[in-house]
């Protein structure tokens, strides 16, 4: 996702059926608002042997540096965002289980999901394509494109196909090591000469310009404002974090899609994540507001009283 807009080989007559290299004959969305990202497929690598590290040896993450974190089947892992913004898909396993990590810098939108599908593994690549400016992954089994925030598969074999959500948590490492302490980290050492300490979209947080086409687009926040995005029965619903500030509370009890929702909200963090009645927690995407519309556009908005 790290090149502007290019010109691809195969060039723009050919986007109705093929674009870098995979079939979208079939695709469940407009064809033409699949773009050539300016990366061929895997030109961003994954991480497909992850190394990681114990929390308290993790002196390549500071205390105020964000990560996702992953907290299920009774493990704890840690994915710092300098890292994922240079490879942006992890294929790993927690407590045994495979999973797919993925986080598209231009959406700043992390998501995991369990990587099976019809009870086999699937393992996943950086596809250099994107749809409405969000990582599109593709498994390397069936060469099916992914979108990451509809968090179904949009074409090929596997189309209508949706993965089982992992809850993440995007926040600071500080945060996460004092709630997690005993959490695993993902090593700097990949495998890849990266400059992981040097972000490669400086700048692009606090612009309101958008390198991508997106459609449909809202001006009700910036386009970057950060909002807790949650997907429930087809129902959509925001929180952005300026109107959970607003608010003042730190815990929220919300009516959602017919159910009780528990929002807590960690000001200093600028993270927040969403609880069922039962105090399970709920697969949410903490992305920018801009993206968070283009895929849920009647997404209602919590809005903080007065």
């Amino acid at each position: 996702c790290r090149t502007p807009r290019g010109t691809h080989p195969e060039g723009r007559s050919t986007a109705v059926s093929r674009l870098n290299g995979f079939d979208l004959s079939n695709s469940l969305v407009d064809r033409h608002a699949i773009e050539f990202g300016g990366q061929p497929r895997d030109g961003i690598p994954a991480l497909d042997a992850p190394h990681f590290v114990e929390a308290q040896a993790a002196q390549h993450v500071l205390e105020d540096d964000p990560v996702l974190g992953i907290a299920a089947f009774g493990a704890s892992k840690t994915y710092p965002i300098k890292i994922l913004a240079w490879h942006e898909i992890v294929n790993d396993t927690i407590g045994g289980i495979p999973i797919v990590v993925s986080y598209c810098p231009l959406c700043a939108s992390g998501v995991a999901f369990v990587a099976e599908a019809n009870g086999a593994p699937l393992t996943f690549g950086v596809s250099g394509l994107l749809y409405n400016s969000n990582l599109l992954l593709y498994d390397r089994e069936t060469e099916s494109l992914w979108s990451q925030l509809s968090w179904r598969a949009i074409s090929g074999p596997m189309a209508g196909t949706r993965l089982r959500p992992v809850p993440v948590t995007h926040t600071r490492w500080e945060d996460w090591r004092r709630e997690h302490p005993g959490s695993a980290v993902l090593s700097d050492e990949t495998g890849f000469h990266r400059p992981y300490d040097v972000d490669p979209y400086e700048g692009y947080e606090q612009s309101q310009a958008l390198l991508f086409s997106v459609s449909p687009i809202s001006d009700r926040y910036r386009n970057k404002e950060r909002v807790l995005g949650i997907s429930i029965n087809g129902q959509a619903k925001a929180y952005p974090l300026t109107e959970l500030r607003a608010a003042g509370v730190e815990l929220l009890l919300d009516r959602f899609a017919g159910r009780d929702i528990l929002i807590h909200f960690d000001p200093f963090a600028g993270s927040a994540r969403a609880y069922a009645a039962n105090g399970v927690e709920l697969p949410t995407t903490l992305a920018y507001w801009f993206a968070w519309f283009s895929f849920y556009p009647g997404t209602a908005v919590y809005e903080a009283p007065g």
